[in-house]
Formats: C-alpha cells, sequence, structure tokens
C-alpha cells in the first residue's frame, strides 16, 4: 500500500467518522490483520473505544474479521473499500437519475447506516420524503418498498452475509463465519409494509413520546421485532461500477461515431447486465434478432439498418463490438476488456496532451501505435525537428510515462552496438497516474478543511442567524423583525460566506472528476490483472 493511499484513507476514515475510528483503521491499513490486544496497544486507546471503532468499520464493511486456528480473531482494514467512500456521492446520484427520490434515499440511508434491514430503510426514506412534501400529503410506505424490489432485481443492493446457526449442543466459535447461497443474494422478503411517513413531532409531542416509551420499558411491555429481523441489506458497489463502465463505454461510442450506434451497444448492455458477471472480459453472446426486438420505443430503424451499424461497430479498430458466430442474424458480444483498454489509453493521451502539449501526445500516441520505435524512427515518422523530439522523449522519460528498452547486438552491451527503443508500457504509466490521482484528491479533501478552519466562526455565525430565522419564521415574526437579523451578517462577510461557498464547490468539483480518472485507471487495471 503506497503513502498516497494510505494518507487518503486517514482522510475520509477522519472525516466520515472522527478521530478515534482514523486511529484503528489507520493501524490496520498500515500493519495488516491484527488481533484486538496488539490493536489496543499500537493505538494507545482503551478496549472499550477499539472495539466499538472495529464495530464502526466492520458495520460499513470497511474490515473484515477471521477467527485463527489458535483461537483469537484477527481484524483486517479493507483498503479498497475505504477508497470507496470517495465515491458515495456519485452512487447516490445515480440511483436518483434511475429510480428517483426513493431510490436516492433508500441508497443514501443503506450507505450512511452501513447495512439495514427492509422495513427500517423504507419507514425512514418515508418519514425523510413526507418531510419534504406539502401539509397533509404523505408518502406511502409501498411507493418506497416498490423501489426497494426493483433495486433488488437490478442487483443494485445485496443482502448481508449471514452467521450460521449453532446447534444446541454444539461449541460457540470465537468469530462466526459469515456467508450467503447466491440464491438468496438478492430474494426480497415477502412483507406486508403498510403505513405513511411520518413527520417531524414538536418538542413538546416529542418529550411526551419519550415519557410514554419510558413507561412501557418500566412496566415490561416490549416492542415487538419487524417481519424481517435479521435481514440486513447493503449496497452493491460492483454493480454501480459495472453501470458506470458501461456510461462510459457508451458515450465513448457515441463520440466516435453516432448516436444511434451509442444506443445499439447500450441495449447490448442493458439485456446482459444482469447475467454478465462483474469481472467477465466479455457480455453474454446476443443475436441480431433479439437486439432489434429490445430497442428502445423511439428509434424507429430497420432490422436491416440495425444489421448494417452492427457490422460497422463491429470492423471498428477499437473493436468495442466483436462479432462471435452466424446464428440468429448473427451472435455479437461487447469486448469489455478492449473498452477499457481504449478508454485508459485514451485518458492517458489527455494527460499527456494537457501537461506536455500537443507534439508530446503526437509522440506519446506513435509509441502507442508502434509500439517501439528508435529515437530516429520517433523523428521521422512524427515529423518533429531532433532537437525538439530529443527534448520531449526526455520529459516524457523522466515522468516515467515512456520506457526505453535495450536490445544488445553483443554480449558486452557497448552502447555503440546496442539499439535504444522507446515504448510506453502502458500498465506501468496508469499504475503512476492511478497513484497521482490518490494524492491528488488527498490534497483537495486538506484544501478544503483548511478552508473550513479559516472560516469556523463566520459559518458558526451564520448558521446562528439562520437558526434564529427559521424559529422567528415559525412563530410568524413581522418582516422588518426578520430583516433586523438578517442584518447581523455585514455586507463583507456576506461576500466572505459566499467565496467560501463558490471555492468549496469547486473543490468538490474537481474531487468528483480527479474520481472519474481514478475509475477508469482502476478498472483497466484490474481487467488487467484477471487476464489469464
Amino acid at each position: 500500500m503506497t503513502q498516497a493511499e494510505l494518507r487518503l484513507c486517514s482522510l475520509l476514515l477522519r472525516e466520515h467518522f472522527g478521530e478515534i475510528v482514523e486511529k484503528v483503521g489507520n493501524s490496520l491499513l498500515r500493519t495488516g490483520p491484527r488481533p484486538l490486544r496488539l490493536l489496543v496497544g499500537d493505538t494507545g486507546l482503551l478496549p472499550d473505544q477499539v472495539k466499538k471503532a472495529l464495530c464502526v468499520l466492520i458495520q460499513h464493511q470497511l474490515a473484515r474479521f477471521e477467527a485463527q486456528p489458535r483461537g483469537w480473531v484477527e481484524y483486517e482494514a479493507r483498503r479498497e473499500r475505504v477508497l470507496r467512500i470517495l465515491r458515495y456521492p456519485r452512487y447516490i446520484y445515480t440511483a436518483k437519475a434511475l429510480y428517483g427520490d426513493p431510490g436516492e434515499l433508500l441508497v443514501e440511508e443503506l450507505l450512511l447506516h452501513g447495512h439495514l434491514p427492509m422495513s427500517a430503510a423504507v419507514a425512514r426514506v418515508a418519514d425523510r420524503l413526507t418531510e419534504t412534501m406539502e401539509d397533509g400529503k404523505t408518502m406511502d410506505y409501498t411507493e418506497v418498498s416498490n423501489t426497494f424490489v426493483r433495486l433488488a432485481d437490478t442487483h443494485f443492493i445485496q443482502r448481508c452475509p449471514t452467521a450460521p446457526e449453532v446447534p444446541p449442543n454444539g461449541k460457540v466459535p470465537p468469530a462466526p463465519a459469515l456467508s450467503i447461497a447466491d440464491k438468496d443474494m438478492y430474494s426480497v422478503p415477502r412483507l406486508s409494509l403498510v403505513g405513511k411517513g411520518k413527520r417531524r413531532r414538536s418538542c413538546d409531542e416529542e418529550e411526551e413520546g419519550e415519557h410514554k416509551a419510558k413507561r412501557q420499558k418500566q412496566e415490561g411491555g416490549s416492542s415487538e421485532a419487524p417481519p424481517d429481523d435479521g435481514i440486513y441489506w447493503q449496497v452493491n458497489l460492483e454493480r454501480f461500477h459495472q453501470h458506470f463502465r458501461d456510461q462510459a463505454l457508451v458515450s465513448a461510442v457515441a463520440s466516435r461515431m453516432d448516436q444511434t450506434s451509442s444506443e445499439v451497444v447500450r441495449t447490448m448492455l442493458r439485456m446482459s447486465e444482469v447475467t454478465t458477471a462483474s469481472g467477465a472480459s466479455h457480455t453474454q453472446p446476443l443475436s441480431s434478432n433479439e437486439i432489434f426486438r429490445s430497442l428502445p420505443a423511439g428509434y424507429n430503424i430497420g432490422k436491416q439498418v440495425l444489421d448494417q451499424y452492427l457490422a460497422l461497430l463491429a470492423d471498428d479498430p477499437l473493436e468495442f463490438v466483436g462479432k462471435s458466430g452466424d446464428s440468429g442474424g448473427g451472435t455479437y458480444t461487447v469486448n469489455l476488456h478492449k473498452a477499457l483498454v481504449s478508454l485508459a489509453t485514451a485518458t492517458l493521451e489527455s494527460i499527456v496532451e494537457e501537461r506536455f502539449g500537443s507534439r508530446c501526445a503526437r509522440i506519446f500516441r506513435l509509441l502507442l501505435r508502434k509500439k517501439h520505435l528508435e529515437q530516429k524512427q520517433v523523428e521521422d515518422f512524427a515529423m518533429i525537428p531532433a532537437k525538439e523530439a530529443k527534448d520531449m522523449l526526455y520529459k516524457l522519460l523522466s515522468e516515467n510515462l515512456v520506457a526505453l528498452q535495450e536490445i544488445p547486438k553483443t554480449p558486452d552491451h557497448a552502447p555503440s552496438r546496442t539499439f535504444y527503443l522507446y515504448t510506453v508500457n502502458v500498465m506501468a504509466a496508469a499504475r503512476m497516474l492511478l497513484h497521482r490521482c490518490y494524492k491528488s484528491v488527498a490534497n483537495l479533501m486538506e484544501r478544503r478543511q483548511h478552508e473550513m478552519r479559516e472560516n469556523k466562526r463566520l459559518l458558526e455565525k451564520s448558521q446562528r442567524v439562520e437558526a434564529i430565522l427559521a424559529s422567528m419564521q415559525a412563530t410568524g415574526a413581522e418582516a422588518a423583525q426578520l430583516h433586523e437579523v438578517e442584518e447581523m451578517i455585514t455586507g463583507p462577510e456576506r461576500q466572505q460566506l459566499e467565496n467560501l461557498k463558490r471555492n468549496v464547490n469547486k473543490i468538490d468539483a474537481s474531487e468528483n472528476q480527479v474520481d472519474e480518472t481514478i475509475f477508469v485507471l482502476e478498472s483497466f487495471i484490474e481487467s488487467t490483472m484477471r487476464r489469464p
């Protein structure tokens, strides 16, 4: 694990869970799997604090545990899962785009709590949606429940693994081995969730409700367990990544060819999204007739035109779509690995062009296409003067974007009898740029925290004024009184707040843009590593 990744993981844990969880997570990330006793010694925290921090990490799938043969339990941080916290806003936004407000809030609640039973998630979301509605209107549980079922059917959420039942006379293990059958992973329990969302009560009503709950507890009455007690759900991040990859692929086809071609590819991906495994290099073969029947209603293109588009896509040098057979009017697959290679290569080319200019990008593209070239060949093919070409090649070499390979004619490796070939190792360049992306995101996060610290007093003042205004509006205060409270924040302070808001929005947007690059590079590296 690199220092950049460790720094970014620490910042994410501190921002979302606080200092104690960050200390425990950081210790696990640095040292690897450890038992509780060593964790307490390394962090200098109380055993109770370490236990609670581990509970939080396990609840959010940021750590795992495993019983060792000698009887103790070891805890291990999941680095890749901690880094996914950076992508939470994108998961929530995607759920909103696909399933509306109920989908957005369901995914948000599951990410916020790590995992929840269906009944609890539906009730929370219905209450939150009711809060935003006009007086007299409420959100029905049935509508939220239907969205939950749709999310499970499309595999965007999945059931958490559970501990096996211990027989009455059996020995209880120090830590349960959690597991779940594939057939149960997306099966939603049949619940008759009847009810409507509730609005927040006033302070008096809340106090009265608390007294009533305490009285019931003292009298020995206990609320009955929900019907889906013990069945917990979590967000399936791999399925979201599959969706992001498909979107990137469709956008690439649209920019290279046209909108209809991209719609054909989108249809193929949609048909095989649930049947294709997240790590597969190809989608399932689909016949031309099946694709034609599944095209969206708005695309009135004939079967013959579709066959022409499929032939064009199959003949394209990028090979996003390949022909795998002739049955059913021809069967086609989407080559996911080659698509990821093309996306990663395009990202590398774009970065070289932005940092070093169009001439360096021309040399980089030339080396990608020709694989190995001598310096003289680079000058000739790129049509760049010798001195400039030498400078550019050295610049790319010093940044590790280009590699130099020596091929000696004789065993003594004499420079005069050695070929020096320039080449691009796409995998090494992608790893190096991924490392830089992690550093960039960590810098952005630290900058945002610095901006917030510098303006802490002003932000607190602004929040106090907003709270006063809200309470006055609720009691029906006059406009003059409201204006008087608003003037507690002076003109320069208001300007400073606007500047802060603009800067923080820019930093947030930059974080999201860097994360898109991280996603492309990570997907390419994972896909390449999985290939035999």
